[in-house]
């Protein structure tokens, strides 16, 4: 049936009572160069808008993300500096660190210095071997030759290249076989390994290798890093071959080579053939030497060539050399040598 049809009884009237809310929002603009979009509403000039209503209400909208991203703005801003308690904080961190790397490097310095020194006497003494071999003589010149000669009365036939060292400053001690009243430095021998006639920064200049009189063959025996450093400057000595031809040590000082020039197969050297440097026990002494003649101060070496470096830790500056004449080749002040033949 239809509705017009239905019984009065079946109809139950229901009561609805309606009342206007009254809700009072708070309504906060913040201004903005962007327009943001909040559930479909465009508001223009607006990143954060927050409808916020009194505490005796719930919420019936309130739009988060619009307050986020200015939040998160001013919180990475409020980071972004440090304090001075800070700033100092760090640098007191660095600082500490930096003192406890410096010796750290400066070993490690040296060891590279040390191994870099080793190589270079190993090449000196090797090609000295080669031209030996060569030519039948070592690198010499006839003054260096004439000399070991007159000292085969004393003991010492071999000759040994040198110099004046400083263990203290201001203080030269010489240390080589002495050619009127002083000892020659190892120029003449890297000019006849390394085939130079002349000198670098001299061209009239000539060397004990004089229109290749000392090797006619012209063979570089020896292939050595030049420092272009020449006496005349202020400073240092450079590591390498000088303008000079003096080849020097990583510390600036020149390498010490002695040669058998009496060719009985045992090389002395005239620092490492003190008793007071290398006597050990009886006859045996440091690093290999043997005194086989039972005389004071000729221990020797049992090959034709000893090249070595005073290595480092010399007091003070890097051109003072360490070493001591009157203490053991193991005391404090020698035991830093780099020696060819260890």
């Amino acid at each position: 049936m239809s509705l017009s049809q239905t019984p009065c009884r079946m109809i139950r009237r229901i009561p609805v009572e309606w009342h206007d809310s009254v809700w009072e929002p708070a309504v906060e603009v913040r201004p903005s160069s962007k327009s943001d979009r909040v559930a479909g509403l465009t508001v223009p000039g607006a990143t954060n808008v927050c409808l916020m209503y009194s505490h005796s209400m719930k919420p019936l909208l309130h739009f988060r993300n619009l307050c986020r991203s200015n939040r998160a703005s001013r919180g990475r801003r409020g980071l972004s500096a440090f304090t001075l308690v800070e700033l100092l904080t760090v640098i007191a961190i660095i600082a500490i660190l930096a003192a406890m790397l410096l010796p750290v490097l400066s070993r490690a310095r040296v060891s590279a210095q040390k191994t870099q020194a080793r190589v270079q006497v190993n090449d000196i003494a090797n090609s000295i071997q080669a031209y030996e071999s060569a030519y039948g003589r070592f690198p010499v010149s006839p003054q260096a030759q004439a000399a070991a000669a007159a000292n085969a009365g004393t003991g010492n036939a071999d000759f040994t290249y040198g110099g004046y060292f400083t263990n203290t400053p201001g203080t030269g001690i010489p240390i080589g076989t002495l050619v009127k009243g002083a000892p020659m430095l190892n120029s003449e021998v890297i000019a006849i390994l390394m085939d130079f006639t002349n000198y670098p920064d001299n061209p009239t200049q000539f060397t004990v290798n004089t229109n290749y009189e000392k090797n006619p063959q012209k063979t570089q025996f020896l292939n050595a890093r030049t420092s272009g450093w020449d006496p005349s400057q202020h400073g240092f000595p450079l590591a390498g071959v000088g303008n000079d031809l003096v080849y020097r040590d990583p510390w600036g000082n020149p390498y010490i080579i002695s040669m058998d020039l009496n060719y009985d197969g045992q090389c002395q050297d005239s620092f490492y053939d003190l008793s007071a440097v290398s006597k050990m026990n009886g006859n045996q002494g440091y690093n290999g030497l043997v005194d086989s003649s039972g005389n004071m101060d000729q221990f020797t070496f049992h090959g034709p060539v000893m090249v070595w470096s005073m290595g480092p830790f010399g007091p003070g500056t890097p051109s003072l050399s360490s070493f001591d004449q009157t203490q053991a080749a193991t005391a404090s002040p020698n035991r830093n040598h780099v020696l060819s033949w260890q």
